[in-house]
């Protein structure tokens, strides 16, 4: 529930949606996170005439806008004072309007058209991701262990950390009030957004951002996932530094990564920096940036299995506050 907002502020917002195209941009928003461009593109009118409403629209705080590159993005505001004001408005609308289902119609052309952007980008790295899911565990045996750690509690904000195509998102984001996805990759951004956007998950918002100034707030996060990212950076500690930074009181930080292994071919390759990670060096990271260890998992290879990757796990919890205990004990998962 959003806070009480002065009487000026509520003005402003009313007068703000109180315009035909400013109400369709209301309803576009929020169905999906959309560039000016694909507005244009939906509602049939300049660029600059685009740009003005959406301009009106965030000073008065009902749409929020982030860039991703050369791109800027708006969504139908998720905080903030005028939070419920914006989704009241948009509730209030017949969703079989004439001008409304026209505007959906062209909205599901302009995402099938990412969506088909997205799929050729996927195609071409596949390869990749493909040889790499077969040097360890399968992904599912990693994804309950994750699960496992995580619980299935409510969670008020959770950020993923390299998020590429967002399925540790699509994995926690039931759970939680809202969650972030932050990714330096545009195209892998598209990724995500279109496979979050098909599983029907609208309390997730996408960022551009790097992993060492990250642009979200301190304090606001209960759950930081960083998913088999770790081995990409030339500084981890520092990247767990600022993953801490963000954690409410009490917070998690889990972090999935390989063990130290010796597959060379990874750094030529697959551009990965490092070759996995000892317990203990993520664990003096974690202390370092002041988290408490809660929780380390290996996932082994089966014995007669061709992958050779084992994948750790590890929890680090905020002090700051005393949470529900999580699993403290090593165990090894064949």
């Amino acid at each position: 529930m959003s806070p009480q907002a002065p009487l000026s502020s509520v003005l402003a917002g009313l007068e703000a949606a109180g315009e035909a195209t400013r109400l369709r941009l209301l309803l576009l928003l929020a169905e999906a996170e959309l560039t000016v461009s694909e507005l244009v593109t939906i509602l049939g009118q300049s660029q600059p005439r685009i740009s003005r409403h959406l301009k009106l629209l965030v000073e008065a705080g009902l749409v929020d806008r982030h860039r991703e590159g050369a791109w800027a993005f708006f969504r139908v505001a998720e905080r903030g004072v005028l939070a419920d004001l914006a989704r009241e408005i948009v509730g209030r609308i017949d969703p079989m309007d004439q001008a409304a289902a026209s505007d959906r119609t062209r909205l599901i052309e302009v995402r099938q058209a990412r969506a088909d952007q997205a799929a050729q980008y996927f195609a071409a790295q596949a390869r990749n991701w493909d040889e790499l899911r077969s040097l360890h565990v399968p992904e599912k045996l990693v994804e309950d262990a994750i699960s496992d750690l995580v619980g299935s509690g409510f969670l008020h904000s959770v950020l993923d950390l390299g998020t590429g195509t967002g399925r540790m998102l699509e994995l926690v984001a039931p759970f939680a009030e809202r969650a972030v996805g932050v990714d330096q990759s545009p195209a892998m951004l598209n990724v995500a957004r279109t496979r979050l956007e098909r599983a029907g998950l609208r309390n997730i918002q996408l960022r551009q951002g790097d992993m060492y100034a990250l642009p979200v707030e301190r304090d606001g996060y209960d759950l930081v996932i960083v998913h088999q990212v770790l081995h990409y950076l030339d500084d981890p500690a520092r990247a767990l530094r600022e993953a801490a930074r963000v954690l409410r009181p009490g917070g998690r930080l889990v972090v999935v990564d390989f063990a130290p292994h010796g597959l060379e071919f990874l750094r030529e390759e697959h551009a990965h920096r490092r070759l996995g990670f000892a317990r203990e060096e993520i664990e003096d990271f974690m202390r370092e940036a002041g988290l408490e260890i809660a929780a380390h998992r290996d996932l082994k290879p089966a014995a007669k299995s061709e992958a050779k990757l084992t994948v750790s796990l590890w929890v680090g919890r905020d002090p700051r506050l005393i949470a529900d205990k999580l699993p403290t004990t090593h165990r090894e998962v064949a």
